[in-house]
């Protein structure tokens, strides 16, 4: 197994190395998948992100929840604990503006965003994935920290962690840490399969 480091710059590779009608029609085929499922329906509160660095585009997943009534909210680094996200409220034409990574984030005050805990189900971007739910991100650790109360699961039942990546992202036996928050299950343009924990 390569390092983490090691995947983390091969997948990233493929990922930009997709071409832009690729990537539409991979994700559209990934939004008609989960659309259909019970956790995305059930749904009322949904997080997404906007794509960056090739990733597979949740957007067509946000418009199917636009349209059934579900609220919409995309991550925002907190200012309060820079180490963590909060959950901004989200609409197309929304004012944006970039974040110290360069991602587009919501201009909202900060008495419009929700904690995590408040979410229903969560849009999550990876690098590499395995078939027990372990995530390999851009290595900031953002998603871990701020949802690090679902690793007391007994606790929480919500929100639901899903990945959303590509096919040729899945890998055997990702190396994880303890601090690690594993995915509910990862929907690709091939379908969404739950994990084996």
């Amino acid at each position: 197994m390569n390092s983490r480091s090691d995947l983390r710059r091969e997948m990233r590779d493929h990922r930009r190395a997709l071409s832009d009608s690729q990537r539409a029609r991979l994700s559209e085929c990934a939004a008609a998948c989960f659309g259909r499922h019970r956790l995305f329906r059930s749904a009322r509160r949904v997080a997404g992100y906007l794509p960056n660095d090739g990733e597979l585009d949740p957007t067509p997943l946000m418009g199917l929840a636009w349209s059934m009534g579900k609220r919409v909210y995309l991550p925002v680094l907190s200012h309060l604990r820079s180490d963590h996200l909060l959950f901004a409220p989200y609409a197309p034409g929304d004012a944006l503006r970039e974040n110290r990574f360069g991602i587009p984030e919501p201009v909202v005050s900060l008495r419009h965003m929700i904690d995590p805990k408040a979410l229903d189900l969560v849009l999550t971007p990876l690098v590499a994935f395995d078939e027990r739910g372990h995530r390999l991100g851009m290595g900031g650790g953002f998603y871990d920290r701020s949802f690090a109360f679902l690793r007391r699961r007994q606790h929480w039942l919500k929100p639901h962690l899903v990945g959303m990546a590509y096919g040729f992202q899945r890998v055997d036996g990702l190396p994880h840490q303890p601090w690690d928050v594993p995915l509910d299950g990862v929907v690709t343009e091939t379908g969404f399969p739950p994990t084996r924990r």
